[in-house]
């Protein structure tokens, strides 16, 4: 076994245990978070918070399927999938967009609703709601951010797309336990319970765009999206840098998952044997996947001078 698939299994093997160790680490935390939301909603009369906690609890069931996309994307190549399975990450991103999607729709047609419904006029005492309804929107607001850091760092760490997806819809929630905050307490101060919805609308476009981002950034990795121009001109020059290189026809890469692929065209001279144009070949072969860790096959061919 080569000294690249031992480590590529190390790495597969780090990845899923940090992805699980993470994700249960914020499920655990969603369900009491939730349970802390739903007494302070019933305790606080607050409709918005107890919004709030079911929300949250919805997330609980799609860090589920970050588990499960990160778990199937580490399985080995099989005679179906012979390049492996890591694109199973971005089908999971697609998914999670979607559902950031439905629920920045849904937070901005009920704002719009509530607004329409009950404009701004000033609400009954008994109907405002209580101090232990704005303590569980903090609350929210606290959990919920220091999840979206501690998600998105893990997935920068392991290089996974559906768990900084997962981090954004941890951020998504902290907006709407926002939205709910000033909600809460516009209503407690001015008696004006649509101070809520506008801020549910605010919270909207923001999910919106975040979904729209995670959508686009997924489906560029489906779709063999190139490497950035920064990340091109690197591998040129560990190219060129290596003995007897005269050269660079062509130069491709494609993010496949969270991998890239490169397939390059050196130029070399023309006189030379065949093995030693094997060896010039295999020694960029060894530099770029020795050099760039996210590299996971490079072909390289080698046409004469």
């Amino acid at each position: 076994m080569s000294k690249k698939i031992k480590r590529e299994r190390i790495e597969k093997t780090n990845k899923v245990q940090i992805a699980v160790r993470v994700s249960t680490i914020t499920i655990i935390g969603n369900i009491l978070l939730t349970i802390f939301q739903v007494i302070a909603g019933i305790v606080g009369n607050s409709a918005a918070m107890i919004a709030d906690a079911m929300h949250g609890l919805s997330d609980g069931l799609s860090t589920i399927g970050v588990i499960i996309a990160v778990k199937m994307s580490s399985k080995k190549a099989d005679k179906d999938h012979h390049y492996g399975h890591e694109r199973f990450e971005c089908v999971a991103a697609i998914i999670l967009s979607i559902f950031l999607l439905a629920t920045g729709v849904g937070i901005g047609y009920a704002g719009i609703q509530r607004i329409l419904d009950g404009g701004f006029a000033k609400a009954e005492a008994e109907a405002l709601p209580g101090i232990i309804a704005l303590v569980g929107a903090i609350v929210g607001i606290a959990v919920k951010e220091t999840m979206n850091w501690y998600t998105r760092a893990a997935g920068k760490r392991i290089n996974s797309s559906v768990l900084i997806a997962d981090a954004w819809h941890h951020r998504s929630d902290a907006m709407t336990s926002i939205g709910s905050f000033f909600g809460i307490l516009g209503a407690r101060i001015f008696g004006i319970t649509a101070l809520d919805s506008i801020a549910a609308i605010i919270t909207c476009l923001f999910i919106l765009k975040v979904a729209l981002d995670i959508f686009r950034d997924a489906t560029g990795k489906m779709t063999d999206k190139a490497c950035d121009e920064a990340t091109q001109e690197k591998l040129s020059e560990t190219i060129l840098a290596q003995d007897k290189v005269l050269g660079i026809d062509l130069l491709k890469t494609r993010i496949f998952g969270d991998r890239i692929y490169v397939e390059v065209e050196i130029l070399a001279d023309g006189d030379i044997p065949l093995r030693e144009a094997h060896e010039i070949a295999h020694a960029v072969h060894d530099a770029i996947e020795s050099e760039f860790q996210l590299v996971k096959h490079c072909m390289v061919h080698v046409n004469p001078a």
